[in-house]
């Protein structure tokens, strides 16, 4: 049998943390439509209990990643690599941030671009972070 390393428990918690984040936002985008038909007054308690699952597997997932780009040997790893890496963690910056905008926001168009963004950027940032394990 396999021995887990430090490596092993760091990605596991990056990915639980990535499927926790980017699949409830998927799930949430089409439980509250939903929702909002059939009871309005559930889409505010349905999204403060994703919410309180959400962001703290957001921080899991800053830790973790921080943790991965410490780990990376600059040395042995190219400059598109490097790249890769810097675009990934602009897409998570910017996913966290329209995701608080779409959390706190009280216009329509806050919660619409702030979800819409949100979700997209992190699709695009889990994308990325195969493309990066793969390649290394």
């Amino acid at each position: 049998m396999l021995s887990p390393t430090a490596d092993t428990v760091r990605l596991f918690l990056h990915v639980l943390a990535a499927s926790v984040w980017v699949g409830g936002q998927i799930m949430m985008s089409g439980l509250v439509p939903r929702l909002r038909r059939a009871a309005p007054d559930t889409t505010r308690v349905a999204a403060r209990a994703f919410g309180s699952v959400a962001w703290p597997a957001f921080a899991v997932l800053v830790v973790t990643g921080m943790w991965s780009i410490v780990d990376i040997s600059i040395n042995e790893r190219t400059t598109s690599y490097q790249a890769t890496v810097g675009a990934h963690v602009v897409l998570a910056v910017i996913a966290g941030a329209s995701a608080a905008i779409h959390s706190i926001g009280r216009s329509r168009l806050a919660l619409a671009l702030g979800g819409a963004i949100g979700l997209l950027t992190s699709l695009v940032a889990l994308f990325i972070g195969v493309l990066l394990h793969t390649a290394g």
